[in-house]
């Protein structure tokens, strides 16, 4: 487990810019270190803790160390793929849902590091999640991957622009979903077993 974490560490942790992050460190308010003979600085995990838990910022993030994935699909099969896929690698912790409604309602409680997004669900569009996401300044360092059988490069390019950061066309290879994921989370992509 991470004992020590950078300014950009802790700003993906509690979901906020780094310049905020480097701003409480230098103001005194969230304690920790310099690297010497550098201008680096440090955090320790229990100051980190301490800052999250003071400043109403969820800590689960903190506590188990893994980043986490929401998967929204209405195809069953698909998110199970998914879902074992994610869940092999074992630096994230999954959840799904098969609709719009639960999607909003997980995003807001389970506050996702990233969302694997169908773009036609039951009850609303992919887009419009994109959308929502999107609106919540929360949510910006949220990565969202839109995923659908369908490929107009217009349709493709309203997704990009509702803020999808990428767009795989169904069927996929879900070790190329999962190596995805880890580029746009910055994690180590781990070679294929």
């Amino acid at each position: 487990m991470k004992t020590v974490f950078t300014t950009g560490e802790a700003a993906k942790i509690c979901k906020v810019s780094q310049q905020t992050i480097i701003r409480c460190f230098d103001s005194g308010q969230l304690k920790g270190f310099r690297v010497p003979g550098s201008r680096f600085r440090r955090i320790p995990r229990e100051q980190l803790y301490s800052f999250m838990r003071d400043n109403g910022i969820p800590t689960d993030a903190l506590d188990s160390g893994k980043r986490k994935i929401l998967v929204v699909d209405d195809d069953e099969d698909l998110v199970e793929l998914i879902v074992d896929a994610i869940e092999r690698d074992g630096r994230f912790e999954v959840r799904s849902v098969n609709n719009g409604f639960g999607a909003g309602m997980q995003i807001k409680e389970f506050t996702p590091d990233l969302i694997v997004l169908d773009v036609m669900l039951p009850d609303i569009n992919g887009k419009e999640v994109c959308r929502l996401v999107r609106s919540q300044k929360s949510m910006d360092e949220v990565r969202v991957i839109c995923i659908s059988g369908m490929v107009e490069a217009d349709k493709i390019q309203e997704l990009h622009e509702a803020g999808a950061n990428e767009f795989m066309k169904k069927p996929f290879d879900v070790d190329t979903l999962v190596a995805k994921i880890c580029q746009l989370l910055e994690v180590e992509v781990m070679p294929a077993k």
